[in-house]
């Protein structure tokens, strides 16, 4: 089994994602209610999420999305384009909107729970932000975030779970060492690093498809820590 490591389609494939990612904030954020800090979380959240690429609907969760830093238990961030409202609906926002969100929530002592990890994101060969880079900035901030993604290994241990599959028989593809390969390293499976996406710049890549020198790729995965299996310079069919 192909595990898309980048929450499974990422930036492949934006309108099954949005399916994924309901499933993935279930996992991490009802099934990790046995953990003590998750149980004395509260339920009312202000909601990062996304816009064009598609909201992410958190029916279900048993969560009530507010905009009111004075009422709110967390931060919920997996997205970083707009910010959720009580309706359901989206409010497109931009980053530095966001950012002074957190500022405001920083100051209150708000925890918060991101749900992608990711920094950024390969669109049309540019580097977008993702909510790693939003958790980033809220911990320099002086605010407490947990992380809940890659490279932790239950990212893979779920999804080999959800299709039934065991780890030697399946194969985490990605283009982040320190996110994809990583937790690929940690979950014991193998994995196809993309050269392509956002470490290209760093492999002096310049096209699409070129071939990354493989002292390069390995002097890069000794940086991260993150060993591939197999090297790629795209994921394509």
């Amino acid at each position: 089994a192909v595990l898309y490591t980048a929450l499974f389609f990422n930036f492949l494939f934006w309108k099954p994602v949005t399916y994924i990612l309901r499933v993935y904030l279930s996992v991490f954020i009802t099934f990790r209610r046995d953990n003590a800090w998750f149980a004395a979380l509260g339920r009312s959240c202000i909601h990062m999420t996304w816009s064009d690429r598609g909201a992410i609907s958190l029916e279900g969760l048993g969560l009530q999305v507010i905009e009111n830093a004075e009422e709110a238990d967390f931060i919920l961030a997996h997205g970083t384009e707009a910010l959720g409202l009580p309706s359901g609906l989206v409010r497109p926002m931009s980053l530095d909107g966001l950012e002074k969100i957190l500022e405001h929530c920083a100051t209150k002592k708000i925890p918060m729970v991101v749900a992608n990890p990711d920094f950024v994101t390969v669109e049309a060969r540019a580097l977008s932000i993702m909510p790693g880079t939003l958790a980033a900035k809220y911990e320099k901030l002086g605010g407490v975030v947990k992380w809940m993604g890659k490279p932790d290994k239950i990212i893979y241990e779920s999804a080999m779970a959800m299709v039934g599959v065991e780890a030697s028989d399946s194969i985490a593809v990605g283009d982040s060492l320190h996110h994809d390969i990583k937790g690929a390293n940690a979950a014991g499976i193998q994995s196809a690093f993309t050269t392509g996406g956002i470490h290209a710049t760093e492999l002096g890549l310049d096209s699409f498809g070129q071939v990354a020198d493989i002292s390069s790729v390995k002097a890069l995965a000794a940086k991260y820590d993150a060993y591939p299996t197999y090297v790629l310079p795209a994921f394509a069919w």
